[in-house]
């Protein structure tokens, strides 16, 4: 088994609602969403799953929704792409010693994963995350993110309990710092400020200085 599988169709709800999704969108992608970034980059942020008429549509994750417009400008600041803004998957925008990645691989439907298919999908998340260099940092983009990260490490939920701004230190394991996701909802309700999520990125560089 590989860190991702293009043609994966092992979730039954899953396949069935990227088939429709397909009939409605023909241009669309609506198959699972590769990893964007290094292989070997030393920071792989982690999102929950693609966005229907984002990463579901363009193929890159965070790329054509709300979400992604903190996430690729924030990650431009820091240093961690060569642009601010992330338009389709051909637009010459380059991650540097950052990799993207999901939680779920594929759309689900209203943006909620049923467990069993975050769990299904955690076997690709625990290769990516073993691939990692020793010194790598994880940002778990929210609750899900956070969990599944827990889980292909092997690690207890109740261990680990999420909290933005926390970096918690897993044994044999990347250092994992929480975010709330980028989300529209908890931009526009400021439960994630432009500051908060610029203080998740400022703890990450502290931990990673530039090579």
């Amino acid at each position: 088994m590989t860190a991702f599988e293009p043609d994966c169709r092992r979730c039954p709800r899953l396949v069935a609602f990227l088939d429709r999704v397909k009939q409605q969108h023909p241009d669309y992608r609506c198959r699972p969403v590769p990893p964007f970034g290094d292989p070997m980059a030393r920071l792989l942020i982690v999102g929950l799953a693609p966005g229907m008429h984002g990463a579901n549509a363009t193929g890159r994750p965070f790329t054509g929704d709300h979400a992604g417009i903190l996430l690729y400008a924030t990650l431009h600041r820091y240093g961690f792409a060569s642009r601010p803004e992330s338009v389709s998957s051909d637009d010459g925008l380059e991650l540097i010693d950052c990799r993207i990645t999901n939680a779920v691989k594929c759309l689900p439907p209203l943006n909620k994963p049923q467990t069993a298919e975050i769990r299904a999908c955690n076997d690709h998340l625990a290769r990516e995350l073993a691939a990692l260099p020793e010194d790598a940092v994880v940002i778990a983009l929210g609750t899900i993110a956070h969990n599944a990260v827990l889980r292909a490490c092997g690690e207890k939920q109740s261990a680990w309990p999420f909290a933005h701004g926390r970096v918690h230190r897993l044994p044999g394991a990347p250092r994992m710092i929480d975010s709330y996701h980028c989300s529209r909802y908890n931009t526009q309700t400021r439960r994630l400020t432009q500051e908060m999520f610029h203080q998740v990125f400022e703890q990450a560089r502290e931990l990673l200085p530039n090579p």
